[in-house]
């Protein structure tokens, strides 16, 4: 799915790791949440409250998942699902525009 259609989305951005990770929240008719935001290169620790996909639409990052010993790669139009109430670490080797998605 490349674009969405009936949602809000909050104007205020979601700003991390001093503005090097940006999104905005988008809020479905059904109640659902996802973001849309970019990761300038870099690494990041970040830490979940639900279950999460996210999706990386472009760009290549490393990712280190909860239990995990080993990073994996992950590039433009793959994804990995994040366990609720975890933390999971990320290598950004070049800007990544991803969407992460809340399951609940």
């Amino acid at each position: 799915m490349s674009e969405f259609t009936d949602v809000s989305v909050v104007k205020k951005a979601n700003v991390y790791f001093d503005g090097k990770v940006n999104s905005r929240t988008l809020r479905f008719a059904d109640g659902s949440l996802k973001t849309l935001g970019f990761m300038l290169p870099g690494e990041y620790t970040f830490n979940t409250a639900a279950p999460e996909l996210m999706e990386i639409l472009s760009g290549e990052l490393q990712v280190l998942l909860p239990g995990d010993e080993a990073w994996q790669s992950i590039s433009g139009g793959a994804s990995f699902p994040v366990q609720g109430n975890a933390q999971f670490s990320v290598k950004v080797s070049s800007f990544c525009d991803y969407c992460c998605s809340f399951l609940s």
